[in-house]
């Protein structure tokens, strides 16, 4: 008798017992997930022994799985592996660890997005909506949304081809994330870095308090403002100064306040969860509030033209102190095509609201209070009196 058919007849002699046996307990059914023994283990073929009972193999591409739990199984080594079919042509049990590994996989996958546990996930690949991410062997996505102010793409426009191009360096590195959505049946896996990194940010946020002073360093500039790190002494945090708290004056690009690197001081205005909004200019002396000793409603003052709208034009008087000259105040000389960006004029203030940061102009002087009295005067018609009343 050869021993390919001493294996068969051992088999055989194990099903009948285990179907003999199957008022004891259940006969497994195909996708059932049974345990094992190992009793040999090689690269291409894994043979185990169920319950004593009955043998089973492990062989070919169903060897390898999603979770890692049978990379390099040993003999002796307790394993759970998914039933293919009850006999084999030799008689054995069918079974994979591929199949075992993908329902652990995903379950583990599962229970992580429960406990909001933060993980690390290597960065495998990007495309213009995101990151592709490895958890365990299970391939996930991790959305721009998602990413930390850190590792946003800060691409200005928002030019798809630069923030492929800025999410493409983070290939081949590890990020920390939690799951927050497992589909096992769509094979959806998302990651957030956002969410891991919200909770670390807010565990440091309890040392600082609105209208704390901090000292940081610039790490990004936006069109919406500029984004600062600082620290407590151990841990980092990154707050956003948003583009009308960087100085008092009006500003069009923050770059001509603040560069990437510059060492700032601002002062906290504002903590919403994890969201840190900082102040630049609550720390330097509101310009507007003097404004009434340099300038007065009917001077006439010099302006360097800032920029052009359809409703007029926003002008610099000085570096802090800027007004806006509507389309009704230019005149028959000066109309908005005249004007030209960074040029200068000759302008009369007409409206002047400290308070309320306001300061407006015309191409027009104001008249004097007389002619506007004696106007008013003129527009007023005497009383008519009733011909039954005359003598």
């Amino acid at each position: 008798m050869t021993l390919s058919t001493q294996i068969k007849a051992v088999a055989k002699n194990a099903m009948d017992e285990l179907l003999a046996r199957a008022d004891a307990r259940p006969i497994p059914k195909v996708g059932d997930l049974v345990e094992g023994t190992v009793i040999s283990a090689s690269k291409n073929e894994v043979l185990l022994d169920i319950d004593g009972i009955t043998a089973g193999v492990v062989r070919g591409k169903e060897i390898y799985d999603e979770s890692d739990l049978y990379t390099d199984v040993q003999a002796g080594a307790k394993v759970s592996a998914t039933v293919l079919e009850l006999e084999n042509e030799n008689g054995q049990m069918e079974l994979s660890f591929r199949y075992a590994g993908h329902q652990k996989a995903w379950e583990s996958l599962d229970q992580l997005m429960k406990s909001a546990e933060i993980i690390e996930a290597k960065i495998i690949d990007a495309n213009k909506g995101g990151l592709m991410v490895k958890v365990g062997n299970v391939i996930g996505f991790l959305p721009v949304s998602q990413l930390n102010i850190e590792h946003y793409p800060r691409v200005e426009g928002g030019d798809k081809t630069r923030i492929l191009f800025a999410l493409k360096k983070f290939v081949g590195t590890f990020f920390k994330v939690k799951v927050i959505d497992v589909n096992e049946n769509e094979e959806k896996l998302i990651v957030s870095e956002k969410a891991a990194w919200e909770e670390k940010q807010q565990k440091t946020l309890s040392n600082f308090k609105v209208g704390d002073t901090v000292e940081g360093k610039i790490t990004g500039v936006v069109d919406f403002g500029a984004f600062i790190e600082f620290t407590d002494g151990t841990e980092t945090l990154e707050g956003l100064i948003h583009i009308s708290e960087l100085a008092w004056q009006r500003i069009d690009d923050p770059k001509t306040i603040v560069k990437v690197g510059d060492v700032v001081k601002a002062e906290i205005i504002s903590i919403e969860n994890s969201k840190i909004s900082l102040s630049m200019k609550k720390l330097q002396a509101d310009p507007w509030k003097n404004v009434e000793k340099k300038y007065a409603v009917g001077q006439k003052v010099k302006g360097k033209i800032l920029k052009i709208n359809p409703f007029g034009a926003f002008v610099e008087l000085d570096p802090e102190i800027h007004g806006l000259i509507h389309i009704s105040e230019f005149n028959e000389e000066k109309k908005t095509t005249d004007l030209t960006e960074n040029e200068s004029y000759d302008f009369y203030i007409i409206s002047l609201e400290p308070r309320e940061h306001r300061l407006g102009l015309s191409f027009k002087p104001l008249k004097k209070k007389e002619e506007v009295v004696e106007k008013k005067e003129e527009k007023i018609a005497e009383p008519v009196e009733p011909e039954e009343t005359k003598a």
